[in-house]
Formats: C-alpha cells, structure tokens, sequence
C-alpha cells in the first residue's frame, strides 16, 4: 500500500482479528436473535392471515388467544420461522460467501443495469405498513450485497492497486452478513404470502453506482462501503420508530448493531476514530417509499 493510504495504518493482523471478532458476534448473539425474533414475526403474521381483519370481538378474541397459546407452547409456525432463515443462513463467512455471491449475481447485475423489472425481482408489490418497510429493508441489503461483491471483483482484479487480503476477507465476512439479513426481511415477506425482493433500492443505487464509478483505490472503496453501512444502520434505527409490530422492531433492533459494527472497521481502515457521534442519527435513513407499489 502506498504510505498515503490511511489503510496502511492498520496492520493486516488487527484487520483479520477485527473481522474474526465480527463474525464471531454476528453468529453467537446477533443472528440468533435475529432468528429469534423472526420466528416471533412471522408467527403474528400467521396467525393474522388466520384470523384475518375482521373487527367482530369474537374474531378477535380467538385470534388472540391462539397468539397467546403458540408463544407459549414454541408453535410449529414459530419453529417454521427459524427454520426457513436457518435454511439460508450460513454456519461461517468463508462457507456463505459462494451462497452470497449466487444471491448477488442477478442484484449487482441489476445494479449495473438500473433495472429493477416489476414483479420479477419483487418490486411493484401491493405493500403497505410494515410490510413496505420490510420490502425497502430488503431492497437497502440487495445494494449492500451489490456494493461489496463489484468492490470484492475490482480488487481482485487489480483495478484498486495492491489490495491487502484482509481487506478482501473483511469484505467478503460484511457481504455474507448482509446477505443474512436480506434473507430475514424476504423471509417475513414470504410468512406474509408475497415475493422476495431480490431488486436493489432503485432511489440510492444510482448513487452508489456513480460513486463506485469514480473508485479506483482502496480507500475510495472504503469510503464508499461506509456510506452505504451508515445508511443502513441509519435505516433501521429510524425503523425503530416506523414499524409498528414488536417482534419486527425487535428484527430491525437486531439487525442494527451489526451495520455499525461494519462501519466501526471501515473507520479504523480509513484511520478515522470508530464511533464519531455519541448517538447515531437518522439523516441518512431510507424512507419505506423506497419501495415502489
């Protein structure tokens, strides 16, 4: 790396043992609670499509009973849940990456394009509340996925100069993660009886795209793979607020950290401080009308 490169203040060793401690987290506490919480979700989704809107008490009585009796028995729909993300979830970042790359090809191929066809990669769905939410969600992580695997091919490529493995290693361990996560908001989408999005955000690709046109070093990719972590950490906490069930509250709660932490790296690779503002702020955040109806 040239000595003007901020990345070449951090060691590749410290590099490998930042995204060891990454990973570690992400599938001993944050993805289980993500599975936790997911199988919460798409169990109440369940259950409504079960007893549907009607406003009748009884109706509603019923619905909430049997809510009551299948969180406390561990219901098979709750199991379902687990199961369907567990099926696409990886067991380390090294086994997933090859999984990530397959799911990516048709997204970063849409990136490159700008197309997004309706329906086909799950846009144009009649969505609303926290299922738009969830779309949009979805969509943010189909970029992320997408940003990370054109930066992974240009480095290997050589088009970004001498590229440290480590950084390859970290890219690949922040692209499986997002690839997780994608697959936790396609997977209430299908509990819900809709498509996956499998579509990028057609409101931020086109300036993700044009900045990664521009990126002809690791330091510029880096910055650019901070942007989109801020703004997905950003997304989900001003999810916090925007989604109105508890247990997907408790996804995007989950989810949330997990971005941070990849922005937390990227800092000390460009060899800025990890954590710049005391509180995260939400002027970033995508809003659900990311997602076209």
């Amino acid at each position: 790396m040239s000595v003007n490169e901020p990345v070449s203040d951090l060691s590749e060793a410290e590099l490998r043992a930042m995204t060891a401690d990454l990973d570690a987290m992400h599938h001993d506490l944050t993805l289980p609670a993500l599975k936790d919480s997911l199988a919460e979700w798409t169990d109440d989704i369940r259950a409504q499509g079960d007893a549907g809107h009607d406003a009748d008490a009884a109706r509603q009585l019923l619905f909430d009973r049997r809510r009551f009796l299948t969180r406390a028995a561990g219901t098979a729909g709750g199991i379902a849940g687990v199961g369907l993300l567990a099926a696409c979830t990886s067991s380390s970042s090294s086994s997933s990456s090859s999984t990530a790359a397959a799911s990516a090809t048709a997204t970063s191929s849409s990136a490159a394009t700008g197309g997004t066809g309706a329906m086909v990669d799950g846009e144009g769905q009649s969505l609303s509340g926290d299922l738009q939410v969830v779309a949009m969600a979805a969509s943010l992580e189909n970029s992320g996925i997408a940003t990370y695997m054109a930066g992974i091919k240009a480095a290997t490529a050589g088009k970004l100069g001498t590229v440290p493995p480590a950084v390859v290693t970290f890219a690949e361990t922040a692209m499986a993660q997002h690839q997780d996560h994608q697959k936790a908001w396609n997977a209430v989408l299908s509990a819900a009886g809709k498509k996956p999005v499998t579509a990028v955000d057609p409101v931020i690709q086109p300036t993700i795209n044009a900045a990664f046109a521009k990126v002809t070093t690791v330091t510029g990719l880096a910055e650019l793979a901070l942007l989109v972590e801020n703004t997905a950490g950003e997304t989900y906490q001003n999810g916090l607020s925007v989604i109105k069930s508890a247990a997907g509250i408790k996804t995007a709660a989950s989810i949330q950290p997990v971005e941070f932490q990849h922005a937390a790296i990227l800092y000390f690779v460009l060899g800025k401080y990890p954590v710049p503002n005391a509180f995260t702020g939400v002027s970033l955040a995508r809003p659900p009308s990311d997602y076209k109806v």
